[in-house]
Order: C-alpha cells, then structure tokens, then sequence
C-alpha cells in the first residue's frame, strides 16, 4: 500500500503527531476542564428552550409547539416569566438548572446565513472572521490548545477529540489525539498490520507519531476495556439507556483523569419531518442527549466543579412549522452552558420578544449574541486569557462576559 493510502485508512486520526510513546501521567484535578459537545444538524431550539410567554409561539406551532407550563405531563416546565424547558429533559437538565449548573444563552449563533449544514459547520469549527479566508488547517480549539500548552507532551494527553477522526475544530499544528470511544474494540488494523507500518516508519520523521498513535489507541481500549461491566450495569439504569449515556460517561472518565480539552459531536437533529412537540423525534433525541450529559456529570464527580460543557449547533430552525410538521434551516439558536461552576439558573444574552417583526428575515430566530463573542468571554473567565490570547484564537472577535463562570 502507498503511504498517502495508509495515512487515508485513519492512521494519523489515532492520535496526531504524537512525539513520544509514555501517556497517561495523572493531571491536575483542579485545572479547569472544557467539552465542547456540537449537535450535527441544526436543532430546533425552540422546542428545548420553550418561549411560551409568546403567544406568537404557538400561532407559528398548531402542531408541534410545546404546551405551556402546567401540571400535566406534556407541559414545559417553567423557568422564568417567559421560558421553560422540553418535559423530554424533566429528569435531567432541569435538577442542573435547579442546582444553577446551567445556563441558556437563547439567540446565539454566526453571522453566516448560507442555511448550509456544512458550510456553516465550517463557519463554527474554524472560529474565524465572518468576512476572512478560511484556513481548513487551523480550527479553534486547537487554537485554544495552543494558547495553554494543552497538546500531547511526553507525559500526558491533554486534548482529545471522542471521534473517528479528528475534527475540523481540532486541527492544526498541536498535536492532539482523537478516538470514537463506541468504536472500542472494533480495531482498524489488525496487531500484524499495525507492526507493519510501525516498521515502515521507522527511523523517519513521523515514527514517534505512529508508534505514539497506535498507543493511545491500546491505552484507550484497556481502560474502556476494565470499566466494560460498569457500563453495562450503568445501561440498565434509566439515566444510561441509550448509547450517548454509556459513551458520555466513558468520556467523563478521561476528562476526569487525562484530558482537560474535550470534544464530542452527537448528529440526527435534521427534523423537516415529523419532529413532534412535547414528545416525538426530536423529544426523544433531547430525552437522550439529556440523560448522557446528566450521566457526564455524575461520572464527573469531585471534578464537575472544574469543568465545564458548552453545547451548540450550527444553526437553528425555522420558527414556524412547515407543511410537514417539522422545522427547515434556520439562523439563531440556543447554546447552553453547564458545569459544577457555571452560574446558571438563568437565561444570559442578549433577548428580544419573539413576534413576526422580530424575526429575522422573517422566519428564524434572530443572532443576537455571536458565538466568538460568547466563547471568548468565557475562555477569558476559565483561564484568565488576555486580549492578545484570545485574538489568537478567534481573531477579529471582541470578546462578551456574560458572567457564565
């Protein structure tokens, strides 16, 4: 096989250039822990984050909107005078917004109104100026990683994407790991094929990237490996039913105890069709993704206090119904923020009263809050970053302190 073919076959996403094969020396468990979680898709916001002080909301939704908070239930569940959250997620978001471990920031997003999944997709991951080139090599985060020294060293893995290739967010030049954790045990090259290319690099520049890749990846698999009964018994509990559960609670356990900078992406959040309201596709996909974050932060343990969890998408949805009883692409969304730290129990940002002339271009949610904006903030109040950091990371942006941490 030519080495561009091997390289093609997922070698380099094991672990991106990985200079040395000694991992897995403890971290500090007092260093602030981030997990960027990225709904693929688009998701309709307004049926998780409910706006029922709008009656416009329900004009816009004969079909699927949410019914207002009451004792049934079907009803969203209150949150302040104009909004309550998707009973999909009673059991889970809501104790953390009870607990104030978590906040919405409703009206967020990018300046980019392509409505394209992946051009928008791009948009975020890359974190760049609205109007700039596009530099496909460098996303944020590795940006990020960068600016706090927290690649891959000799000692200890530090940012980790939980993919089957390292994403558009995380490349560039630190090096950084990656591994699609329910794909353990499913091995890609066989123990002969793997020897194989490790002496085909030998004595080359990139021999400590592949013997070092191939390590993280067994390193990974016999820690996943000796908590295997754990999880299955936590899958039969209600808060670890379905996959993402199992899987975010595998994630909490290398952020717990290898890795400060994490990244996971969840799809299926393209509901044209039959999305459903207070139950239904999208409220099962919410009931899901609720339970796995909620198992994230019980997994956590004394670290939750450190950590924090952003999760967006690329866009949101239409705010009125179409034809289908479903949602098409749309522009604002809302993001969430939650950790043992963030100051939540409130919705932040920026708000507008949602009626037809708020609208924008008279069919979404407007963007009132830029997503560079919003993360600098925040990354200025996790790691104390200045204004020359933080213009590393996202240039062009002006950071926001919305007071999440």
């Amino acid at each position: 096989m030519k080495r561009r073919d091997l390289l093609q076959l997922g070698l380099t996403t094991a672990a991106t250039a990985l200079p040395a094969t000694r991992l897995w020396a403890a971290l500090d468990p007092g260093a602030p822990k981030l997990l960027v979680v990225f709904l693929r898709g688009a998701y309709d916001a307004a049926n998780l984050l409910v706006p029922y002080g709008a009656d416009f909301y329900y004009e816009s939704r004969p079909n699927i909107a949410v019914p207002r908070p009451d004792s049934s239930p079907q009803a969203a569940l209150r949150l302040d005078d104009a909004w309550a959250l998707a009973p999909a997620v009673a059991d889970s978001l809501l104790p953390l917004w009870q607990r104030g471990q978590l906040a919405f920031v409703p009206f967020a997003g990018t300046a980019d109104t392509s409505r394209s999944h992946f051009e928008t997709q791009d948009h975020i991951e890359l974190g760049g100026p609205d109007n700039g080139p596009r530099d496909f090599r460098s996303g944020f985060m590795n940006r990020l990683a960068a600016v706090l020294g927290t690649g891959l060293s000799s000692t200890r893995l530090e940012a980790m994407a939980f993919t089957d290739q390292v994403p558009l967010i995380l490349r560039g030049p630190t090096p950084v790991a990656n591994q699609a954790l329910r794909e353990l045990g499913k091995p890609l090259l066989s123990a002969p094929q793997a020897d194989a290319i490790t002496r085909m690099y030998a004595g080359t520049r990139l021999a400590g990237t592949v013997s070092g890749g191939f390590e993280v990846r067994e390193a990974i698999s016999r820690q996943m490996a000796e908590m295997a009964g754990e999880m299955e018994a936590a899958s039969r509990n209600a808060i670890a039913a379905k996959g993402f559960a199992v899987e975010a609670r595998r994630i909490a356990r290398l952020m717990r105890e290898r890795v400060t900078l994490g990244f996971v992406d969840v799809g299926g959040w393209d509901t044209h069709v039959a999305q459903g309201g207070a139950s239904g596709a999208l409220a099962n996909r919410l009931g899901e993704l609720g339970r796995g974050l909620a198992a994230f932060a019980d997994e956590m343990g004394p670290q939750w206090g450190q950590t924090t969890v952003v999760v967006l998408s690329e866009f949101g949805r239409t705010f009125r119904e179409n034809g289908n009883r479903g949602t098409d692409h749309g522009h604002g969304s809302a993001y969430w923020v939650l950790g043992g730290g963030v100051r939540g129990g409130r919705i932040a940002g920026e708000q507008v009263a949602l009626s037809a002339a708020t609208l924008f271009q008279n069919r979404d949610w407007p963007v009132l809050t830029d997503y560079r904006a919003l993360l600098g903030g925040l990354m200025r109040r996790l790691y104390g970053l200045n204004d020359g950091q933080l213009a590393a990371i996202f240039p062009g942006a002006q950071a926001q302190d919305l007071a999440l941490v």
